[in-house]
């Protein structure tokens, strides 16, 4: 039977202090938050995480605002705010810092530094203390203090290299993908150093960088270029190993199938009614059909255009290949396989405003994600835990 306590987790009783801003830092904190842990995001007082002034806002009869952008990446917390120039307020964060287990923070490298807020200036007062720094290059070497969002992340990673058309200029993928993969690096690299340090009770230190961790999930174009000498290149929709894998257009409307092996490539074949596709010498493998995939792409699609999308669609599953719709985020969104999956939630916002969020996405036997907190305020639980942490 699944446990679904208010605040209780695989993570509970862990402390987390969040410096974090925008969207790296504060999405690795609310992996935290969601499983449990007790996060607490340190803001400075003048407009904290600047993310709550990213709009769309959702507001009251009253006016009183409240940023969704900022609320899809800050739930499950509470906020604190700290003057880091005022001495006193400063060492009422040093005790709090005393009592954490987990600090993540993404500011530029040396800037927490300032304020003895580094791992050196605080491990020898807890020696456990697992500090994650997220940034853009790493903490060292020649880009350290080169400034970063996620687009140049994507740009000199050469993620925007294999993005976009064939024939066009390289784009961005439309999701801040460098920004979310290191938080997932860095959220999974704090729960092994807990870990560890349950163990040895000693903590760690983890520099995560985005440039390193777009890298990391481009394991399949590192080995393309390590193997064969070349860059991989833009494809579109396209895979370069692999045809049919890739868009195509029914008479109405764009759709994607992946015939990743023989027995689906059969499949494709015999759907189509062009049994001499399966005689064909430029097509006789996975190899060969990868190579000539633009003459395949032609013949293929003079059948796709005789039907729907959606009559192809229905086709393909009923056949076992792999195949989609191209959605839009409100297409997907309404699909009665998410709806009725579990995976939105309603999230009240502090300005008494509903939302809708995609919450935790992966599902464990034994505990039900659930939203506990709504997104803090600035500051507004900054006296509760100086009580609480502080004893």
């Amino acid at each position: 039977m699944s446990i679904n306590t208010k605040g209780q987790g695989p993570l509970s009783g862990v402390k987390v202090l969040e410096f974090g801003q925008i969207a790296a830092g504060p999405f690795a904190g609310m992996l935290f938050a969601d499983l449990g842990a007790d996060v607490v995001k340190v803001e400075r007082p003048d407009v904290g995480d600047s993310m709550r002034e990213w709009p769309p806002f959702l507001t009251q009869e009253d006016g009183a605002r409240y940023s969704a952008n900022f609320s899809s990446l800050n739930r499950n917390k509470r906020s604190i705010v700290i003057d880091f120039k005022d001495p006193s307020e400063l060492a009422r964060l040093h005790d709090l810092c005393k009592q954490a287990d987990v600090i993540i923070e993404n500011y530029r490298p040396g800037v927490l530094a300032k304020f003895g807020l580094h791992y050196e200036g605080l491990v020898e007062a807890n020696p456990k203390l697992v500090y994650c720094s997220i940034s853009g290059y790493g903490q060292t070497g020649r880009y350290a203090q080169k400034g970063a969002f996620d687009v140049t992340i994507q740009a000199i990673s050469g993620l925007m290299s294999v993005t976009g058309e064939e024939e066009g200029e390289p784009v961005k993928c439309g999701v801040p993908v460098a920004d979310f993969v290191a938080g997932l690096y860095g959220a999974y690299s704090i729960v092994a150093a807990v870990h560890q340090a349950s163990i040895s009770g000693k903590g760690s230190y983890i520099d995560c960088s985005m440039l390193a961790s777009v890298l990391g999930i481009s394991a399949l174009q590192t080995s393309e270029y390590y193997g064969n000498g070349v860059a991989p290149r833009r494809l579109g929709s396209a895979h370069p190993r692999n045809a049919p894998y890739q868009g195509y257009r029914g008479s109405d409307k764009p759709f994607v199938i992946a015939a990743g092996n023989e027995k689906l490539w059969r499949e494709v074949v015999d759907a189509v009614e062009q049994p001499a596709l399966a005689d064909d010498p430029r097509f006789q493998n996975q190899t060969l059909r990868a190579k000539h995939q633009k003459e395949l792409a032609v013949s293929l699609q003079a059948s796709f255009s005789r039907k729907t999308a959606d009559e192809w669609l229905t086709i393909f599953d009923q056949r076992g290949v792999p195949c989609a719709p191209i959605n839009t985020f409100e297409d997907i969104l309404n699909d009665p396989a998410i709806t009725e999956s579990g995976l939105l939630h309603q999230l009240e916002l502090p300005n008494n405003t509903q939302t809708t969020t995609v919450g935790y996405p992966v599902k464990f036997s034994n505990y039900d994600f659930q939203i506990y907190r709504k997104p803090p305020l600035q500051g507004e639980h900054t006296e509760d835990i100086l009580q609480e942490w502080r004893g």
